[in-house]
């Protein structure tokens, strides 16, 4: 009932969009900034994170772990690269309003990486309100260039699957 509430209501998609342009406007800032610095540098990110492994409590799992330290610290140019451009193409599609899910599902895939590195600082909030955009689909970005795109895109995916069938039963 709060699923279609969220993805059906044309009032409620007002509010996911102020929702949206917050979240949009902290992943671009946080892009923008590491990307005109020219200086980000993940990897003291990543060890740190590799020393919260230890203790009786750690904040960062093991399993996690072994990822940082057998994929993202070997990759880290790659990562440097992907988590400025990552953040701030995030941030673009939430403001404008286009691939709206795809980008709040890259999005709560950063958050919850920072997360499982052991940060907390806003992510658990973004992961919060990210949520009602994703749960919203198409609703969350009705007033966005989703509004125009996305008919477009699945019209044309449907005329390539209608000509497809056309091609087989010929």
């Amino acid at each position: 009932m709060f699923n279609q509430f969220l993805r059906e209501n044309r009032y409620v998609s007002f509010i996911l969009t102020v929702i949206r342009l917050y979240l949009g406007w902290e992943w671009l800032n946080a892009g923008l900034g590491k990307i005109s610095s020219g200086k980000f540098d993940a990897s003291g990110f990543l060890y740190g994170a590799l020393k919260n492994m230890s203790g009786e409590h750690p904040a960062v799992q093991p399993w996690w772990g072994s990822f940082l330290n057998d994929v993202a610290i070997p990759n880290v140019e790659l990562f440097n690269v992907m988590i400025p451009w990552g953040e701030f193409l995030v941030g673009l599609g939430l403001i404008l309003g286009i691939f709206t899910s795809f980008s709040i599902l890259m999005g709560l895939t950063m958050n919850f990486a920072y997360m499982l590195s052991g940060t907390t600082s806003t992510n658990p909030q973004m992961v919060l309100l990210g949520m009602f955009i994703l749960v919203a689909g198409m609703n969350a970005g009705k007033i966005g260039l989703d509004r125009w795109t996305i008919p477009v895109i699945r019209k044309l995916i449907y005329k390539k699957a209608e000509n497809q069938h056309i091609a087989k039963s010929a």
